[in-house]
């Protein structure tokens, strides 16, 4: 059975979403394996019984940070690109949605890149299955973009070559700095594009 992050009422969900931040932050700063319950319990401003109330361990609560974002990662998106009609508007749109989502999240979007190997298999394979599914979204969208004729498993590898990029970007980006996100953002898809492109013209010279 696959680990669930249950949401209770909105009083409940609330405090383990504070509870979530507290600690995402924490492991940002810290290190996950650094970060003891009672450090979380004196920066969420709960009691360790209160803690232990909403989750049963530290790798539970590291386990609701990365499912929740992973939520935020997948919802809507399938809908959203349903109504664009380019391809190349699909692409930019979820370059830019990664970048934003990733700029309002910091900590736990660092968290999935940097502490996920440390949950129990249970919990990382139920993450790691909508990773996938995040990477399948992009990857459905390349392979619509050299019209059905690039093999599936070159279509993810590329997608994960652009989700690297944009991580990557956002681990050095400053949000206050001197380029905007949206600048950014417009950056990575010019970069990524004109390598796509070549890559399309060198699919069809080869069949």
């Amino acid at each position: 059975m696959e680990p669930s992050v249950k949401e209770g009422n909105g009083k409940e969900w609330a405090k383990k979403a504070a509870i979530g931040r507290a600690a995402a932050s924490l492991f940002e700063k810290k290190g996950y394996l650094e970060t003891s319950l009672k450090d979380i319990s004196e920066a969420a401003k709960l009691s360790k019984g209160c803690i232990y109330y909403y989750f049963s361990s530290k790798h539970d609560i590291l386990y609701f940070i990365l499912d929740v974002y992973m939520d935020h990662l997948l919802e809507g998106l399938e809908d959203e690109l349903r109504k664009k009609t380019d391809i190349n508007s699909k692409i930019q749109f979820i370059m830019h949605r990664h970048l934003s989502l990733y700029n309002n999240r910091i900590p736990e979007a660092k968290a999935i890149l940097t502490d996920a190997h440390n949950l129990p298999y249970e919990y990382y394979r139920s993450i790691a299955l909508k990773q996938k599914k995040y990477s399948h979204i992009l990857a459905d969208v390349l392979s619509e973009y050299f019209d059905g004729e690039m093999p599936m498993n070159k279509a993810k590898a590329i997608s994960y070559v652009v989700f690297g990029m944009c991580n990557s970007i956002m681990h050095w980006h400053d949000p206050d700095g001197q380029i905007t996100l949206e600048e950014l953002s417009g950056i990575c898809f010019s970069l990524f594009t004109g390598g796509i492109r070549q890559l399309k013209t060198n699919q069809a010279i080869n069949t």
